[in-house]
């Protein structure tokens, strides 16, 4: 047999593949057991059916779940390409049958590899930047886990000592260690600016004088207890030990990142671009797969960061551009927060910025023009293996 689709829709504990023929004729549908033995007799079985000829395996997931199948498939040098959910989605309707099951969706994989040229191919990952990936991903759920955290403990907070959730900021050190010691306003009138500031001082707060200073004039301002203020101290007092208890895991991943990406030979040219750092940078390999490889042109990893417009064209109207809205939410991070980082501390993203914001552009379709602007100088740093330097070296004719 010439070449064959296996369309494979992944799952957690289970996958369901379905192999096409250049017809589109089915000739195997199987669910398989998320378990070594399994896929490898699956692999079998689809190689067999092939009898020499070409396999293409098409999965809706590239990570993840499938991570142990993708490793099978590249041991035995099998090409695969990636089709998003969304777009499976999106295909499923035009198919006839309303029905939805797992077999349908692989059919509709493996048909969509069959007549797509232009899917996204599934290739060996670098280990630095798998290794990068888990670790971003782990810290961004710990960032989110604090944000609930504050969020949780400034809305206790407000029900029960207004004035002191306006004074202080819950995201700094000082407001923490203060609530996780004294939460009442009785409680730190009683105490009194000296002493408080004394009891902060010993647990290395910087400036706790002002932090002090805020605390009692805040408690100065409130002398009625809300019900139930003994059970919200307790909360908060909890929830303060928590959030520093997240902010010291937070530093230790961010020590962990900082040493793998340091490691990687890019590492020393994504840093020289100004307003990136080793925990943006690390992002960056996670998200393009540790090169630019899948990235032939700046256009193409612009497109992907979702830092260039997309056209919206139809009939007699052109030119009709808006923001796009399927890419990479934490490669556009990147790019957005180190243009934002790069305005106040490089004189060429500063001009940059000004310029476009005397055409007319608000502040942040400014920084988006400048993120667009980086991810060229990027891409061409990495490109020619050289670092950022504020005057571009003098190319000679030869």
């Amino acid at each position: 047999m010439s070449r064959i689709w296996a369309g494979t829709d992944c799952g957690k504990s289970h996958h369901h593949t379905l192999v096409l023929d250049a017809e589109g004729e089915a000739l195997l549908s199987r669910r398989v057991a998320n378990d070594e033995p399994e896929l490898l007799d699956l692999i079998a079985d689809v190689l067999a059916i092939a009898d020499g000829g070409h396999v293409t395996w098409a999965m809706d997931m590239n990570g993840g779940e499938p991570a142990l199948l993708i490793e099978l498939l590249l041991n035995h040098g099998q090409e695969m390409v990636y089709i998003p959910g969304v777009a499976v989605n999106r295909a499923t309707d035009a198919y006839r049958g309303e029905g939805k099951t797992d077999a349908r969706d692989a059919r509709v994989i493996a048909d969509q590899a069959r007549m797509r040229r232009d899917l996204q191919p599934i290739r060996p990952g670098d280990e630095a930047a798998i290794e990068l990936t888990l670790l971003t991903e782990h810290r961004a759920g710990l960032v989110e886990g604090r944000t609930r955290t504050i969020n949780r403990l400034k809305s206790l907070l407000n029900r029960m000592f207004p004035a002191l959730e306006r004074a202080l900021d819950m995201g700094t050190v000082g407001a923490l260690v203060l609530l996780s010691g004294y939460q009442s306003p009785a409680a730190i009138r009683r105490t009194g600016k000296r002493r408080l500031a004394t009891w902060l001082r010993n647990r290395k707060v910087r400036t706790p004088e002002a932090v002090a200073a805020k605390a009692v004039e805040a408690a100065e301002r409130q002398h009625t207890a809300v019900t139930g203020e003994k059970a919200i101290s307790k909360m908060v007092h909890t929830l303060a030990k928590e959030v520093m208890a997240l902010n010291e895991k937070i530093a230790e991943t961010d020590k962990l990142i900082e040493g793998r990406f340091r490691e990687h030979e890019l590492a020393e040219v994504i840093t020289s671009v100004p307003g990136i750092g080793p925990t943006l940078g690390a992002e960056f390999l996670a998200a393009v797969g540790g090169s630019l490889d899948g990235f032939p042109t700046p256009d193409r990893l612009a497109a992907f960061a979702g830092v260039a417009p997309a056209p919206r064209d139809s009939g007699h109207v052109s030119g009709n551009l808006h923001r796009p809205t399927r890419y990479h939410r934490r490669l556009q991070r990147v790019f957005y927060t180190s243009a934002l980082v790069s305005i106040r501390c490089d004189a060429n993203s500063r001009r940059f910025y000004d310029r476009k914001r005397a055409e007319g552009k608000r502040h942040v379709q400014a920084v988006l023009a400048l993120a667009r602007r980086r991810v060229n100088v990027i891409w061409a740093l990495i490109r020619d293996r050289r670092c950022y330097t504020v005057t571009p070296p003098v190319t000679h004719a030869t």
